[in-house]
């Protein structure tokens, strides 16, 4: 059984690790603050997803499998610089209308169908912004081992305690920035204002593709 110290460091360095900016807290605001709290949890949801792959990676002794395969994840990598590429593309290019504005029930509708279809799409986004992160590849897989014993890590251990734990580390830290990203998305509410936020977005996708271009 892990120590409770030794799971108090894992928490604390990973909290650290994922408030440390890169290209997942940078999708994460962006998509906030161009589709509000529901696109940002959707996007945590996926970047969530991606932490535990990496997290089970490390726990069941796979980080050798992983190196044996990094080419895989050097094709993962580039496939997700350049989806956050074709996002920015999507948000320089995108429409755009006062939050305010008016709409009859029909046009309500239709703009919660998309946003019910659209989820699937930004879960997946957040995974592959994950998966081809290199900070969480790192962590999980390099630093990890250094924190806890994995020798001491059962299935029972990996399921009910590191998963959990791993989950809510990632659910404050998250929440912190969606909740600071939709305080500033319904300040600027005009259609001017969401133009800015839509090409900031942009900005934003692109510049996080190019830090993981960079770390490569």
């Amino acid at each position: 059984m892990i120590e409770l110290a030794s799971l108090l460091s894992y928490a604390l360095a990973l909290a650290i690790a994922v408030a440390i900016p890169g290209p997942g807290i940078t999708a994460l605001v962006a998509r906030t603050v161009t589709g509000g709290v529901r696109a940002g949890y959707a996007m945590w949801l996926g970047l969530a997803l991606g932490d535990l792959v990496f997290l089970s990676f490390a726990v069941f002794g796979l980080a050798l499998v992983a190196s044996q395969f990094a080419a895989v994840f050097v094709v993962i990598k580039w496939f997700s610089i350049v989806y956050l590429c074709f996002l920015g593309w999507q948000f320089w290019r995108a429409s755009h209308e006062s939050i305010t504005h008016s709409l009859d029930d029909s046009a309500v509708t239709d703009i919660r169908h998309d946003a019910n279809t659209a989820v699937g799409g930004i879960v997946l986004s957040g995974l592959l912004v994950t998966l081809g992160n290199p900070k969480p590849i790192a962590f999980y897989l390099a630093l990890l081992p250094l924190i806890l014993d994995l020798e001491q890590v059962t299935f029972n251990t990996w399921a009910f305690v590191l998963v959990p734990l791993t989950v809510l580390v990632l659910f404050v830290i998250g929440s912190l920035f969606i909740l600071a990203a939709a305080s500033v998305r319904h300040l600027l509410a005009s259609a001017r204002a969401q133009q800015i936020l839509h090409r900031v977005a942009a900005v934003a996708m692109v510049g996080a593709a190019f830090t993981m271009v960079v770390r490569n």
